[in-house]
């Protein structure tokens, strides 16, 4: 899978976190998260836009050609569950949608090869927005 990395912000606490869990992965299921960890401008999670995506951020998208938006939360592969829209890192969209902001659109190819985009149309919910730097 291959996805674009240009531009991302990440917190620093995010990316320690995820060097660590990529790092215990096989190598070839890591692979896009370690791109986009080496490839990502950081700063301290106090400081991160409230716009920007950080793990355990819910959002709303819009599939391109336009579609009803959908919910997802973002978050780590223990805590997936994408019947309830809980998104996976690793997953093809998770990893297109870690550091992107609002108006951004994310683009990730499915396991069956087909190329999906979605529009980032609002952060619903974001831990570092309200104060919480630890999750």
């Amino acid at each position: 899978m291959e996805i674009q990395t240009s531009e991302r912000m990440l917190t620093k606490l995010d990316h320690v976190r995820l060097t660590r869990m990529a790092a215990r992965l096989e190598p070839g299921a890591s692979q896009s998260v370690q791109s986009l960890l080496d490839d990502s401008y950081l700063v301290p999670s106090p400081a991160i836009p409230a716009s920007v995506i950080t793990m355990y951020t819910q959002v709303l998208l819009q599939g391109e050609p336009p579609s009803a938006p959908f919910k997802v939360t973002l978050c780590y592969p223990a805590d997936a569950e994408p019947a309830r829209g809980f998104i996976s890192v690793l997953s093809p969209l998770g990893a297109s949608l870690l550091g992107l902001e609002v108006g951004d659109i994310a683009r990730w190819r499915t396991p069956v090869g087909e190329d999906r985009t979605a529009r980032v149309l609002q952060v619903l919910f974001q831990p570092e927005a309200s104060g919480d730097y630890t999750t």
